[in-house]
């Protein structure tokens, strides 16, 4: 026979005992990332007494998959439009929170006496807390329906962005020889152009692909599809110098904006799982017990840099960001510790074999020791607000507790109508700039020496080839210049702007203007590349190029429809959750600021409450909580009745403040039905009795001899001789020698037979 190859080996070694090592975890209660970090140190060279991973750099290859598709997962769970509507505070508060991780992890770094680019990464390894660790602290401990838990989460989900931002930064820092803030700046600027580039391009396009074969696509060609795409754009990629890392998240945070999202998400978990625990038990497998000794002392210095700074800098971030001293005290705590990223950032340094070796393993042993810990920071947050409300004096407490936010007058409407008029415009001409820019460099690298070639083989030279490539570079891009010459000139802040004051006008004028010359640059550019005219001459073409595309109604329709497409598909995912009832009413926001919110929560399977009215569960009388919506599958029962009866799969919203809709979570997921541990003993099985003469069934109908009733048992029929079994009415009299059928558990069965 022949042998096994060592990756079949390696693998069937690594989920054998990750899968008895997570089972012991789960029943601890212990997150599961844990539970694979262990399972990896006890597969690695570095436990002599158990079998070892042969080939480790297969598994590594297999453990770059896993990140990849973590990623790409974690980009499915990421909104454009969430984020942008969730305002200045998460912002505020997840910069302030790296920027001093970041540097705190640096000094320490330096403190130690550790190279210089250890002492980076070290940095960024500290900035960033995990989403998921976090999240299931949160949920363990039942607070996740807490007022505080949404910020957290919205921080952690820009945390998780501005992670991959840092991923990409860190390889410039590590490839390039200077650190300079030129070269920073360049780096931030090709991380924005693409991220553009990507989401205007892959927002239009592959909704329309999804959309065109939607009627082909059951659940195994969409898993085919989605991963085909995200290694796709992961190689795309490291095509133009990033990680793929950062291509699969890109793709996962496209497709989150598309109707299939929810279903690509169930499909892909699977996935993610597998090659995700291959990914963690990688980690495990690079711990070294002799680093972790040698390195005790720096190892709890960084747990406690990790607990105390994101305490502080967590507290202080929340603060700047509107919250109150007690919710940013609860935020901070809760952030706490680091996770996957951690791992995600080491493994990219010594990818790159920028870092040291002994790095990896004292992050791991950090993020083991934090990730024990979070359940008792969090809990902690609570009594270290009482101790500092004591201490501190109340006029600062009254101050730090009383932040506002000032609503606008009348003599600031003005002013706020200027600065969105100008946010628009800016955001209209950097995204159909980067498009622009984008195009004019795909047909000059690709198009144009075709052209060339073809023009030279008929005419003898490249002037024709170069005019083709002109006029078609031209016309590709004249929608996006024409929408950036046009764009808001007729929006009602421009035109209320225009009518206010006559002050406005020429400022207006100016702003038109200077897309105009933008626009004209772009034209400029393409003619003075393909052409030896004279620089006048060319402006002149361009002035006139540009007039014809702003007269051109043709271009104009095509430029809307282009857009409308455009926004459709962006928005296709929320009219979706707004037909099916997924979206949460609008009253919700508008329900914070008074200490309540709005929640959902999904009646278990197995719920005891499952088939009963809303009276006679009480919910009002038990947790003071209101439900105002019901919803059951693509059906919304608004502001239900008493006499409303709840079935299995529906979800709840609830209002009220946090501590009734944690009662009323932790009541949902308690009142179940109990798990029958002995299910095999209630096989149904098929008898065949013979009514003896001292049957106590003898003389009584089907109905009074309590067979069913009494029993739990039915009579199937009666045999009446040749293969003939007769159903029996419940008012037939049963007499002996009667042959019944019989269908019951055994243990009922064997009562029948007793007393017969």
């Amino acid at each position: 026979m022949a042998e096994l190859p060592s990756l079949v080996k390696d693998l069937a070694l690594i989920l054998v005992v990750a899968g008895f090592v997570t089972l012991l975890f789960k029943k601890l209660k212990q997150p599961l990332v844990l539970g694979y970090i262990v399972a990896g140190f006890l597969v690695s060279p570095h436990m002599p007494y158990l079998m070892s991973v042969v080939d480790k750099a297969n598994i590594h290859t297999w453990a770059d998959i896993g990140v990849i598709f973590l990623l790409f997962a974690l980009g499915l769970d990421f909104s454009i439009k969430k984020i942008l509507k969730m305002g200045a505070s998460p912002i505020i508060a997840a910069s302030t929170i790296i920027l001093c991780m970041t540097t705190l992890g640096i000094v320490v770094g330096y403190s130690f006496g550790w190279k210089e680019m250890d002492c980076i990464f070290l940095g960024g390894m500290l900035a960033i807390s995990s989403t998921t660790i976090i999240y299931k602290a949160l949920n363990d401990m039942g607070l996740t329906q807490q007022g505080f838990v949404p910020t957290v989460m919205s921080v952690l989900i820009l945390e998780d962005i501005l992670a991959i931002v840092m991923m990409v930064m860190l390889s410039t820092i590590a490839s390039g020889t200077n650190l300079n803030g030129a070269q920073l700046f360049g780096s931030i600027a090709k991380i924005g152009f693409f991220l553009v580039l990507w989401f205007v391009i892959g927002l239009f396009a592959i909704p329309l692909f999804l959309r065109s074969t939607r009627k082909l696509l059951n659940s195994e060609t969409l898993l085919v599809v989605s991963l085909g795409l995200c290694c796709l754009m992961a190689v795309i990629s490291t095509q133009v110098g990033f990680s793929a890392a950062f291509g699969a998240f890109v793709m996962g945070s496209i497709l989150a904006e598309t109707i299939e999202a929810d279903k690509i998400i169930r499909l892909v978990d699977p996935v993610k799982n597998l090659f995700g625990a291959i990914f963690f038990v990688s980690v495990g497998m690079l711990v070294d017990p002799h680093i972790l000794i040698s390195y005790a002392i720096p190892i709890l210095l960084l747990v406690l840099t990790i607990l105390l700074g994101q305490a502080i800098f967590g507290t202080i971030g929340f603060l700047l960001g509107g919250q109150s001293l007690k919710n940013a005290m609860r935020c901070g705590f809760s952030m706490a510790q680091i996770g996957e990223f951690a791992f995600i950032i080491a493994s990219l340094g010594l990818s790159l074999h920028v870092i040291s070796d002994h790095l990896y393993p004292v992050v791991v042993a950090v993020s083991v020791i934090t990730t024990f810990l979070t359940p008792y920071m969090i809990r902690a947050a609570e009594p270290s607000y009482n101790f500092i409300i004591k201490h501190l004096p109340k006029k600062w407490v009254r101050r730090i507790n009383h932040i506002q936010t000032e609503t606008p007058d009348e003599n600031t409407t003005g002013h706020n109508q200027w600065h969105e008029l100008i946010k628009k415009m800016l955001t209209n001409t950097v995204i159909y700039g980067i498009l622009s820019a984008a195009v004019i460099a795909i047909m000059f690298s690709l198009a144009l020496p075709i052209c060339r070639k073809f023009s030279v083989e008929w005419t003898g030279t490249h002037w024709a080839g170069n005019a083709v490539c002109g006029f078609l570079t031209i016309a590709f891009i004249s929608p996006f210049l024409r929408s950036i010459v046009m764009k808001q000139n007729h929006s009602e802040a421009f035109k209320a702007l225009w009518m206010d004051r006559r002050i406005n006008r020429l400022p207006l004028i100016a702003t038109i203007l200077a897309r105009v010359v933008i626009a004209i640059s772009f034209i400029f550019y393409v003619c003075n590349y393909l052409t030896r005219f004279q620089h006048a001459f060319i402006i002149a073409i361009a002035i006139g190029v540009l007039i014809l595309m702003l007269l051109s109604r043709r271009l104009k329709e095509r430029s809307i429809k282009l857009e409308r497409l455009f926004i459709q598909n962006l928005r296709s995912r929320d009219i979706e959750a707004q037909v099916k009832g997924k979206k949460k009413p609008l009253f919700a926001d508008h329900l914070i600021d008074r200490d309540i919110h709005i929640s959902n929560f999904n009646l278990p399977e197995d719920s005891l409450w499952a088939g009963k009215t809303l009276r006679s569960l009480r919910l009002r009388n038990r947790f003071g909580v209101h439900i105002s919506s019901i919803l059951r599958g693509s059906l919304r029962l608004n502001i239900p009745n008493g006499e409303t009866i709840l079935f299995p799969g529906d979800t709840l919203q609830a209002i009220g403040n946090d501590e009734q809709l944690t009662a009323l979570s932790r009541a949902i997921k308690s009142e179940q039905q109990p798990e029958d541990t002995e299910i095999e003993k209630r096989e149904m099985k098929l008898r065949r009795v013979t009514l003896s003469e001292s049957s106590p069934f003898i003389g009584k109908t089907l109905k009074e001899s309590g067979i069913r009733d009494k029993y739990n048992c039915m009579v199937v029929g009666v045999d009446e001789g040749q293969d003939n079994l007769t159903l029996i009415t419940p008012s037939r009299c049963l007499q002996a020698d009667d042959v019944l059928w019989i269908v019951g558990e055994e243990s009922n069965l064997a009562k029948i037979l007793t007393l017969n």
